[in-house]
């Protein structure tokens, strides 16, 4: 296996330093994919969890739209979406399949809401309504991103539930990323395989929020420590989350300028100056 990653990277020009990270992620993945040491004490919930107003809804809708979802997803969303309930929030969801899921994701937010949905089957034109918008197009297409972002101005949550192809995920995340509004959340679901290259891409991505360019040092030991500046991801990306099939991008409220490291305190050990 190290001798494939030798083969991938040579002639990079850091290729001793991808060759490293590469040996760490085949650690990592071999290390903790089988050790079942770690789950030993876990014990059952002790309150149903089944209080999800999303969870709710899917399981009692029986009739109607259909929706199709991984039971896990579930929480996840409500734990990232919460906070847009009852505003004006602006929603897409890609992939509307049987229309069920544009119902659920008006129940949850509320009538303050904004739904768009985006298809490749014409069909799926038949869930338009007052509440909600339709849009047919490819979204591995970035001429249809155009003329969608064309006319929608402001996103503030995508949800990916389309074609599942790592390529069209990658396209539809580059366009629709740097159009959501501070603050946005974007949902990619149904991330499959250890070696997906979607997923790839995200570990790629989320390799910037760790990086350091040190802007000045402040000699003393209080107030203002370390200033690094912040990176273009780093300004815009707050946070990135990794779910069993799921990626989870959030943007800052504000972009940010400068990464900051504070002391507090006098007393110090004087073996780290």
């Amino acid at each position: 296996m190290f001798r494939n990653a030798r083969t991938l990277v040579r002639g990079l020009p850091h290729a001793p330093a991808a060759l490293r990270q590469m040996r760490m992620f085949w650690r990592g993945y071999t290390t903790w994919r089988f050790n079942k040491l770690w789950t030993t004490s876990i014990k059952p919930m002790d309150t149903p969890y089944q209080t999800n107003p999303l969870r709710l809804f899917f399981e009692a809708h029986k009739e109607g739209p259909g929706i199709w979802k991984w039971q896990h997803y579930f929480d996840i969303y409500d734990r990232h979406l919460h906070r847009f309930k009852d505003r004006a929030v602006c929603v897409l969801e890609i992939g509307i399949y049987s229309g069920g899921s544009l119902e659920m994701w008006r129940n949850y937010f509320g009538p303050l809401s904004e739904i768009y949905g985006v298809d490749i089957e014409p069909a799926c034109e038949a869930y338009q309504s007052d509440s909600v918008k339709v849009f047919i197009g490819d979204q591995g297409d970035r001429n249809f991103w155009m003329r969608f972002k064309n006319e929608v101005q402001d996103i503030d949550i995508v949800i990916d539930d389309g074609g599942h192809l790592p390529e069209q995920q990658i396209v539809t995340f580059e366009e629709l990323l740097p159009h959501l509004r501070p603050g946005g959340v974007y949902i990619c679901e149904d991330i499959h395989g250890t070696l997906n290259t979607f997923a790839a891409y995200v570990y790629g991505l989320a390799q910037n929020l760790n990086a350091g360019d040190r802007g000045q040092e402040n000699a003393n030991n209080n107030e203002r420590c370390l200033v690094y500046g912040a990176s273009a991801v780093q300004s815009a990306v707050r946070s990135i989350h990794l779910y069993p099939f799921m990626t989870v991008v959030e943007r800052t409220e504000t972009a940010i300028s400068e990464l900051v490291s504070t002391k507090h305190g006098t007393q110090w050990q004087p073996f780290l100056k």
